[in-house]
């Protein structure tokens, strides 16, 4: 959790159904920040089966909260939609310490 990096983390079951549908989806996310250089935005995942994060309460799977930078105990619910468009469409609105390319395309796009 650095304080420099927006940190978005979905915290997951392996038997869940819903995460195994959003795994592609997410993994689609990461790689397009990758590719299209995003800084300072980390995806991060967590088995919320085999660890237990103090201050973090998981109801369903899977649950997604985005931890701003310089503002980690403040996390936000993800709200968007969830595919990897929705995912850096909600990126792009939320994480304010971002580096974003010029025009980088959405996943449709590329």
């Amino acid at each position: 959790m650095n304080d420099e990096s927006d940190v978005l983390v979905e915290y997951y079951a392996p038997w869940c159904g819903h995460c195994k549908a959003l795994a592609p989806e997410y993994l689609k996310a990461a790689e397009q920040l990758a590719t299209q250089g995003v800084k300072n935005v980390v995806l991060a995942k967590v088995d919320s089966t085999a660890n237990e994060i103090e201050g973090v309460s998981v109801q369903g799977y899977p649950t997604i909260k985005f931890y701003p930078a310089h503002n980690k105990g403040s996390p936000v619910d993800f709200d968007g939609e969830r595919n990897a468009d929705g995912i850096v469409k909600w990126l792009k609105e939320h994480a304010k310490h971002a580096e974003w390319p010029a025009e980088a395309p959405l996943v449709d796009e590329l």
